[in-house]
């Protein structure tokens, strides 16, 4: 489902109650869980004959615990407050998918609590491993927090120290891998431009979440073990993931030269997908 854009608040608000209107006309009784007909607050739990398709107003905000008044001002695009636990509770009323989810709180200007819980992470597609393997050159795909989340064999030969490891204390996270590890100072190819490009990358990517508590945690973390992070770090620069040329100095195959790749993944907008193509 394609992202709002509206150029006035009046706007938005009219988008949102349309959108939220014609979700409920859509649900039937029986898919909200009610019995046919209904039970509202209005005629005191009796059924009574429905005029219109879907669910009635009263019914959604019954539903979602909310004001049966609030709810109608919202879809009438009045000017009243909707906070984020009230729309959560909203979309599991109204059965939304999770891209009429990420509409509603887009049109709603908040940030959905369940994909901003702190720390919460939630887990990659299960094909994304399959299609990473498919992919002949180095891959690999990223949290929001830059932590590894699949990669393929050719990623980890290539990412000594990171991917190539079982397990181990920095959890396969690329900020921490390239500031507190050893062996990125060695594999990286002007490793202090790269780190610099790497961080400024990130702060791009997690402006949005810079009040989570684990992005937080990470920040404080490396500002404490890493001087050039904190350095990097109040610098702050921001850069896009435009890709370009990456060089490695690797222990076993040499020098290297690769034209770096991203992707942003449609069902997933909180992943990157990385792709490393070999130049001669």
């Amino acid at each position: 489902m394609r992202r709002p854009s509206f150029q006035s608040a009046e706007a938005r608000r009219k988008a949102l109650g349309d959108f939220l209107r014609a979700q409920r006309e859509r649900l039937t009784p029986a898919e909200a869980g009610l019995a046919t007909g209904g039970p509202t607050p209005s005629n005191g739990g009796a059924a009574r004959r429905r005029r219109t398709p879907g669910l009635r107003r009263e019914e959604v905000a019954q539903l979602g615990g909310v004001s049966a008044t609030w709810y109608s001002w919202i879809e009438q695009g009045r000017e009243v407050s909707a906070s984020a636990p009230a729309l959560a509770r909203l979309a599991e009323a109204l059965r939304l998918t999770p891209a009429e989810r990420a509409y509603l709180f887009d049109l709603a200007g908040k940030r959905d609590p369940e994909t901003d819980e702190p720390g919460a992470a939630p887990e990659p597609p299960v094909d994304l491993q399959t299609v990473v393997d498919m992919i002949g050159c180095p891959a690999y795909a990223m949290d929001r927090l830059g932590t590894a989340r699949a990669w393929n064999k050719q990623a980890a030969h290539l990412f000594v120290g990171w991917l190539d490891r079982k397990s181990g204390k920095h959890e396969r996270n690329l900020l921490r891998y390239v500031f507190l590890e050893p062996a990125a100072r060695k594999l990286i190819h002007d490793w202090e431009e790269r780190a610099s490009r790497v961080l400024a990358e990130f702060r791009a990517d997690a402006g949005a979440h810079l009040t989570d508590e684990a992005v937080k945690a990470m920040i404080e973390e490396l500002r404490a073990k890493s001087a050039l992070f904190a350095q990097l770090w109040d610098a702050q620069e921001v850069l896009g993931r435009e890709g370009g040329e990456r060089t490695f100095d690797h222990p076993d195959d040499g020098f290297l030269r690769y034209r770096q790749i991203g992707f942003t993944l449609a069902a997933r907008p909180d992943l990157k997908l990385v792709m490393l193509v070999p130049e001669a």
